[in-house]
C-alpha cells in the first residue's frame, strides 16, 4: 500500500466533474480520484478549514464515532472495477476491534480529512491508476492554477484515454 495525501480538488475540464489528485508521498505520482459535486464540496470544506452551520453527513460520521469511543485508524482505496472506485474504512471501536467497512472513496476521504487519518491506495489501484505529477514551479504551492492543471490533463494526463482504459478491462 502507498499512502497518499490530498493534493488538490479540481474540475476536470473535459467532463465537468471533480476530481481529486491523490499524491503519493514517496513518488511523483497521483491517483486521480472523480467524485461528485457533494462530496467535492464536502472536502473543499475541509480542505479551506470551513464549517458548514449544521453539520454534513460526513461530520455527522465523526460525530458517531467519536462519541461512541471509536476511530477510523485508516482508509485504503483497495479496487478498481468498470471505471468505479471502491474503498474500505478501517474503524476501531471502543473495545480496539477493527472493522472494515466498504465505502465509497470520496466519502471516506472527506471523512479521513475531519478525523486527520491516513488516506492509502492498493498497490494494484496505484499500478494501473497513478500518473505522474508535472513538477511544481514553487513546492510550496498547494493546488494546482486551473490552467496549468487543464495543460496537464490535456497533454500529459490524457483524463479521456485513462478513463477508456480502465473502462475497456487495462485494470
Amino acid at each position: 500500500m502507498r499512502e497518499v495525501e490530498v493534493k488538490a480538488l479540481v474540475m476536470d475540464p473535459t467532463q465537468n466533474m471533480p476530481v481529486l489528485l491523490l499524491r503519493d508521498l514517496q513518488s511523483n505520482k497521483v491517483v486521480p480520484v472523480w467524485i461528485g459535486q457533494p462530496e467535492a464540496t464536502s472536502i473543499a470544506m475541509v480542505l479551506q478549514n470551513r464549517e458548514f452551520p449544521r453539520p454534513l453527513a460526513h461530520d455527522l460520521v465523526k460525530a458517531i464515532l467519536k462519541d461512541l469511543g471509536g476511530d477510523l485508524d485508516m482508509v485504503v482505496i483497495d479496487s478498481i472495477q468498470d471505471s468505479t472506485y471502491f474503498a474500505t474504512l478501517h474503524i476501531r471501536d471502543h473495545l480496539g476491534k477493527t472493522h472494515e467497512i466498504d465505502a465509497r472513496p470520496s466519502d471516506s476521504i472527506a471523512i479521513a480529512l475531519r478525523l486527520g487519518s491516513p488516506i492509502y491506495v492498493s498497490e494494484e489501484v496505484f499500478q494501473v491508476a497513478a500518473v505522474e505529477m508535472p513538477p511544481l514551479e514553487d513546492d510550496r504551492e498547494k493546488d494546482f492554477p486551473e490552467d496549468r492543471f487543464r495543460a496537464f490533463v490535456e497533454s500529459e494526463m490524457k483524463l479521456a484515454d485513462f478513463k477508456k482504459f480502465v473502462s475497456e478491462g487495462g485494470v
